[in-house]
């Protein structure tokens, strides 16, 4: 494996990995900020709120993305497979 090879499985997987992660982590951003909003307008700082709202949100995107997610990550697990074993096309 040369190292120009060595970088596009680098970078292809650090893609991978931000475009896996970013429903979870975008669904639980927000609701983190929208529950922020109402507990600085309520004065309610309790941080348990938020924290379990962060979890349940994050399980439900991955109920709702799961099947893509896995599809995404075996797409490259094949493409990372195939360039280690020089059968690849690039």
């Amino acid at each position: 494996m040369s190292q120009e090879q060595v970088a596009t499985l680098v970078r292809d997987a650090v893609m991978t990995i931000l475009s896996v992660s970013l429903p979870m982590l975008g669904l639980g951003l927000a609701v983190g900020l929208i529950l922020s909003v109402i507990q600085a307008t309520t004065q309610i700082n309790e941080q348990t709120i938020v924290f379990v709202a962060k979890i349940v949100c994050v399980f439900l995107a991955l109920i709702l993305f799961g099947r893509w997610m896995l599809i995404q990550l075996t797409e490259f697990a094949y493409r990372a497979l195939d360039m280690i074993s020089g059968t690849g096309a690039s």
